[in-house]
């Protein structure tokens, strides 16, 4: 398997990140989030709730509806862990000990390093109570030293939690009324025999973490394993790997960089999936990569001035089989249970009327998932808006059938 087409590539990429895999049709609990995890690795983690969280995107898109709580449930019994990996992310436990050398000492964290060793008092007083007065939020600590605008405005007290969170000598969960940090020591949160575990050096931990960005993204090039934990320097990592028979180097047609593929890597004869994926689901999060296996251009807007958004505020890719094939712009409206389309948009080429169907079908899916039960309204924007509007409203007026 020397060198392989684009389409080859993108099924080996689509198999190893889950979409080989049937979702499940009957209960749904904490096996299949492992199940999950052993394709995807880890979840990124952001607040942004215009929809729904993002973190909980990737699992229905490979499981479909399923409990909204796996995620908490699994960190309370110390399954996850947070951590700054890819960016916040959600990682399993077993895997803590492959960051030790960032905790040690990550070179992007030097300023917040600095700020520690100039208030080493703040830092243990912080640590004391933590010890003293069990887990807490950064307002907890009342403190607010540091100059306005510095640091994006923390006060020192979330400077210090942040420090030590990094260090690992904190670790943290998410409060469920707003989302926010609630930090408290290691011991009380990592189970015992992860802490126990040693730690490999830097260079023999960064080949593990680029042979399981392998194992997740199937076959990539040096710049997208290296991205999935965002690693620096590690072409020559990557070159003892092949030369140890853990990576094998091949090349894809149309891309300029050879690729790395795992031993384990599988290419089926197709891949038949069907899901609405979230701004950083593994398979898009990597802009560069997303256009080199889908030919998708993908950016996103919720920064960018209303009149000069080009598809919409929160746009999501959608995949069918193994393409992306359209982009929507969603929003929950929960006040009146809708799921909004704000916009949607096909893909150059593609079967509007099919794609349609097949996306109604899953907007559908995920609307009752969210508890948005009286369905989902398509706005007249975009080039897929008017066959869209079609095929929900056949979706609605089949749900309204007696069984």
């Amino acid at each position: 398997m020397g060198e392989l087409s684009i389409s080859q590539a993108r099924r080996i990429a689509l198999y190893a990140q889950g979409f080989g895999n049937k979702a499940p049709t009957g209960r749904v609990d904490r096996r299949h989030l492992r199940k999950v995890l052993d394709h995807i690795g880890l979840i990124q983690i952001d607040s942004v709730n215009v929809l729904v969280r993002r973190q909980e995107l990737p699992l229905f898109a490979r499981l479909g509806a399923h409990p909204r709580s796996l995620i908490p449930d699994a960190t309370a019994a110390g399954e996850l862990f947070e951590y700054w990996v890819h960016e916040a992310c959600h990682v399993p436990v077993e895997q803590r000990p492959l960051h030790g050398w960032a905790m040690a000492g990550h070179p992007r964290w030097k300023g917040m390093r600095r700020f520690a060793a100039e208030r080493q008092e703040l830092i243990s007083s912080v640590l004391d109570r933590l010890r003293i007065d069990g887990p807490l939020v950064a307002s907890d600590l009342a403190l607010r030293d540091q100059p306005k605008g510095q640091w994006w405005d923390w006060d020192d007290g979330k400077l210090a939690l942040e420090h030590l969170f990094r260090t690992g000598e904190v670790a943290a969960v998410r409060r469920s009324s707003d989302f926010a940090r609630v930090y408290d020591l290691a011991e009380r949160v990592i189970p015992a025999e992860i802490l126990r575990l040693p730690t490999p050096n830097e260079r023999d931990a960064k080949k593990e973490l680029l042979v399981l960005a392998a194992r997740y993204h199937g076959i990539g090039t040096a710049a997208d394993l290296a991205d999935y934990h965002r690693l620096a320097h590690t072409r020559a990592l990557l070159a003892e790997l092949v030369e140890d028979g853990r990576l094998a180097q091949v090349t894809i047609d149309g891309w300029t960089q050879p690729a790395y593929m795992h031993p384990d890597a599988h290419l089926p004869r197709w891949v038949r999936a069907r899901a609405v994926l979230s701004p950083f689901d593994p398979v898009v999060w990597f802009r560069d990569r997303a256009e080199r296996l889908f030919g998708f251009r993908y950016r996103i807007e919720i920064y960018v001035p209303k009149t000069k958004r080009v598809f919409g505020y929160y746009v999501l890719p959608f995949l069918l089989g193994d393409e992306l094939v359209a982009r929507v712009d969603l929003k929950a409206d929960r006040a009146n249970e809708r799921l909004l389309v704000k916009g949607a948009f096909a893909e150059p080429g593609v079967d509007r009327e099919y794609v349609a169907d097949e996306l109604a079908a899953e907007l559908d899916e995920l609307a009752r998932w969210l508890g948005l039960d009286r369905g989902v309204d398509v706005a007249d924007h975009g080039d897929l808006a008017r066959e869209l509007h079609r095929a929900a409203a056949a979706q609605r007026a089949d749900r309204s059938q007696p069984t």
